[in-house]
């Protein structure tokens, strides 16, 4: 590596460091919950995980993932079309589709994977993917993957006009393709499913969905932001995460038509490329499955306590951004404040991370507070008020 090129990338951490918009690694030391143990801050409250439904460390599905590292092993050591296909992830894409209602599913090691391997296998000359413009980086990422002769368009954040104006611009292009994720997670907002359906219907579109912060949260039984709306039966393609509510640890999915799926499996670079999911992962995300259908009062739970929380946060005239979701996040201002204000939280014993640019717009830094089933509302009430007292002694 050219001494240029590291004296540039040092110059650059520096000048980060100094603006106060410095990302360092936080270590955690033992199991996820509403209460951690943090490398040099001893217990802490977490509220910036993905553990919506406190499954990151349940009993059973932990015993579940030891079962089956006992049975097959820690790692398929392939690809899944050479010999990287076992009989427990097979049962779990079995569970994935009866669960969203599709003709089949497959696994990927990731979210990122399967968003970044959806688009450019199935897109052909032509054919016009339509995004929403606050979409998840994966979603962006895989719609630029697409071959040039792919047609690639923006439409404004959940604005239906505009969506429906570029509908009507491609009536004759050969397909038609609406991507939205579900829950937006820097916004904490569910996407107009309902109006989005009628307009894809009315201009013959396909749905894509990416609903990996909506699975397990949004939904009378948690089946997500498709059941929030009753349209479950209404969307053709279903992405996901085993790694956030399902708290399997990682993994993901696209759920769909089965002529999808055995298109991927053919055809998809980070399917083809990139291990199978540890067993252990996939029995975890099995059971997960289990539970969340055994157990919809947790689902109710969490969106009761989210809920609560978001009117404590008004309350305290904090104005916390409006949205159904567990995703909670209050605007800060710049970027060095939101990392700034998460610090002194932290110092409080409230661990909530701060997000700026170029993750979210400049100006519009926040704290992404995230609600979990497993937090009392005894926590989440110290959290709204510690934020409260810093941001009254700032503006002072």
């Amino acid at each position: 590596m050219s001494n240029a090129l590291l004296l540039r990338l040092t110059e650059d951490l520096f000048a980060a460091d100094k603006a106060g918009t410095y990302k360092r690694l936080k270590t955690i030391e033992g199991p996820i919950g509403d209460r951690i143990q943090l490398a040099g801050k001893g217990e802490v409250t977490l509220l910036s995980s993905n553990d919506y439904l406190g499954f990151a460390n349940h009993p059973e599905i932990v015993e579940a993932a030891r079962a089956a590292l006992l049975k097959y092993g820690a790692s398929t050591a392939s690809v899944r079309f050479i010999c990287g296909t076992q009989d427990v992830h097979e049962a779990l894409e079995a569970d994935l589709a009866r669960f969203h209602g599709t003709e089949a599913a497959l696994t990927y090691s990731s979210c990122w994977a399967a968003n970044t391997g959806l688009f450019n296998a199935i897109c052909g000359a032509g054919d016009v993917v339509l995004s929403d413009e606050l979409n998840h980086a994966s979603l962006i990422d895989g719609i630029r993957a697409t071959a040039k002769d792919v047609v690639r368009g923006v439409y404004k954040h959940s604005d239906m006009a505009d969506l429906e104006a570029k509908l009507k611009q491609h009536a004759d292009a050969p397909s038609r393709m609406i991507v939205t994720d579900g829950v937006f997670s820097m916004e904490g907002d569910i996407a107009p499913l309902d109006q989005i359906v009628a307009l894809a219907e009315k201009y013959d579109a396909l749905i894509v969905l990416d609903d990996s912060h909506g699975l397990g949260v949004m939904g009378k039984t948690g089946h997500g932001t498709a059941e929030h709306f009753g349209v479950m039966d209404k969307i053709d393609i279903f992405t996901g995460t085993l790694g956030k509510a399902l708290g399997a640890g990682t993994g993901g999915f696209v759920a769909g038509p089965k002529a999808v799926t055995e298109t991927l499996i053919q055809k998809s670079r980070p399917h083809l490329f990139s291990n199978a999911l540890p067993a252990s992962v996939a029995a975890a995300g099995s059971k997960s499955l289990e539970l969340l259908e055994a157990h919809p009062e947790r689902v109710q739970s969490l969106q009761e306590k989210a809920a609560k929380f978001r009117v404590l946060l008004k309350e305290l005239d904090l104005d916390p951004l409006e949205g159904d979701s567990a995703v909670v996040p209050v605007i800060v201002g710049e970027t060095a404040t939101a990392i700034r204000l998460a610090g002194e939280l932290l110092d409080k014993g409230i661990f909530v991370t701060g997000f700026g640019f170029p993750v979210v717009p400049e100006g519009e830094a926040r704290l992404r507070f995230q609600v979990s089933y497993a937090h009392t509302e005894a926590e989440l009430e110290e959290a709204g008020r510690a934020l409260a007292t810093l941001l009254l002694a700032s503006a002072k």
